[in-house]
């Protein structure tokens, strides 16, 4: 990059190479996702705009975005509308003074109750190894060369009918492209979109806030729409009709847990018909139901105007990277079209959850994991009513977070006094665009929390609700 500005990242020498294999795009992301893991580029920094880089490089501006697109969806940067795309604060490894990338510290609370992440403590090492040791000894030459961009075709078979049987899903595998994991399922969709016209795309509100830059990042506006105990307002997506396409998580809402009811779900399928238009069904832990058979996807209702998502990231790891899509036939020609493909993830990977799948080892591990969480949910509500029995608990019947109504305090308060007891959370606040009706309520996750680890991080809570001016006991 050669414009003399004050910000490195300006000044960053990029090593393309010229003779490397691979598009210019793909190349373009190496060299940056390298200049942020050796500290060549330092976090907050701002990139330049797209169309400076590319008259740098010499190459389009489609180069460029395409790039940063990638890392965004990749965590190694962020984008806002109005500003510039800047490396993220908390996601780079700084280069020591000899070179050598070393991870930024780090806090790694006794009670890290923050949502979304599973218990990592119960990955199935040995089986998964043993599914990579298989996959590596099955593939034939020609399967160690570039991968197919939609996925290996034996994957796509496998998850397409798990899809079909666990979550009653309608679609064939050439409809299922894999993904390296939801946000990059969003973008490769908001490409497509934006290339079809599409320039709004509406999402939950309160809502997962990388989805909201996964949506920018691809060049479409974000436009929040309200929550209510029954889910995603269809009448407010109505009031806004330069809006036809729709990011929503019917089966179990993140973060109010909420599960879109089915008269809401009959209306979004009809909005989406009526408007021409798509919904992206964002399936995230939708497998994790306690109190009745997990609900099936909306998919499965309108094939022809949802989009299905998934991944691996609540269900075994988001280590895998491993994630799909099931697009509508209408939509797959320019989801396939060379200016939205992604980066699948390693065949080997691939083939290894293939097999995972084929053994039934995946619907073992999901059995044993739904039993695990239910059993630590119970515990947890157990001693939220025991301690802090004056605050209301909501969205507890599925997945691995619930939310704390609080009485008395404000979220802010306590997640700052929770933080000094060395206890992590999340206000909901934080995953809000506007303040709605679910402000003043923390998220409290614990998949990754040892069960015997609950009674502790629960006294820390309710000390740090007692502090906040909020009713204990």
């Amino acid at each position: 990059m050669g414009h003399p500005r004050t910000d490195p990242a300006w000044g960053t020498l990029l090593e393309l190479g010229e003779q490397a294999a691979g598009p210019l795009h793909l190349r373009l992301v190496r060299a940056l996702r390298a200049a942020v893991v050796g500290g060549r580029i330092a976090p907050g920094s701002a990139l330049p705009p797209s169309r400076a880089l590319a008259a740098d490089l010499g190459c389009s501006r489609w180069v460029v975005t395409e790039a940063y697109g990638q890392l965004v969806a990749e965590g190694y940067f962020e984008a806002r509308s109005g500003s510039a795309t800047r490396v993220r604060t908390q996601s780079a490894a700084r280069a020591t003074a000899h070179g050598r990338p070393v991870q930024q510290a780090l806090w790694r609370p006794e009670f890290d109750m923050l949502p979304g992440m599973p218990d990592l403590r119960e990955f199935p090492r040995k089986r998964w190894a043993d599914a990579v040791r298989e996959a590596t000894g099955a593939l034939t030459p020609t399967e160690f060369g570039y991968p197919d961009p939609a996925g290996h075709h034996a994957l796509r078979e496998r998850i397409a009918a798990h899809l079909v049987r666990g979550r009653g899903a309608a679609l064939d595998a050439g409809q299922l492209v894999v993904s390296g994991g939801t946000l990059d399922g969003v973008l490769r969709l908001c490409r497509a979109l934006r290339a079809a016209g599409h320039t709004h795309v509406a999402m939950e509100d309160p809502g997962w806030s990388r989805l909201r830059t996964a949506v920018t990042a691809a060049g479409l506006t974000v436009v929040a729409t309200p929550v209510d105990d029954d889910g995603l307002r269809v009448d407010a997506l109505r009031r806004a009709p330069h809006v036809r396409a729709v990011i929503v998580a019917p089966a179990h809402q993140f973060p109010t847990g909420v599960v879109l009811s089915p008269p809401r779900r009959a209306e979004l399928v009809a909005w989406a018909r009526e408007m021409d238009g798509l919904v992206m069904e964002d399936d995230y832990d939708a497998e994790f139901r306690y109190d009745r058979r997990p609900v099936g996807s909306l998919q499965g209702m309108a094939p022809e105007r949802v989009a299905l998502l998934g991944s691996l990231s609540k269900t075994l790891s988001p280590a895998l990277r491993i994630g799909w899509v099931v697009v509508p036939h209408g939509l797959l020609d320019r989801v396939y079209a060379a200016d939205t493909v992604g980066s699948p993830p390693p065949v080997i990977d691939q083939v290894a959850f293939s097999r995972f799948l084929e053994s039934g080892s995946y619907d073992r591990h999901l059995r044993a994991s739904r039993l695990r969480y239910r059993r630590r949910r119970d515990s947890l509500l157990a001693e939220i009513a025991q301690l802090l029995p004056r605050h209301r608990v909501s969205g507890a019947a599925a997945g691995f977070h619930l939310l704390l109504h609080l009485a008395g305090c404000t979220a802010g308060d306590v997640v700052r006094g929770a933080a000094r007891r060395d206890v992590r959370l999340a206000d909901v606040a934080e995953y809000e665009v506007g303040k709605g009706a679910w402000s003043g309520a923390l998220v409290v996750g614990y998949g990754n929390l040892a069960d015997s680890a609950l009674p502790g991080a629960v006294r820390r809570l309710a000390d740090a609700i007692r502090e906040a001016g909020g009713a204990t006991g």
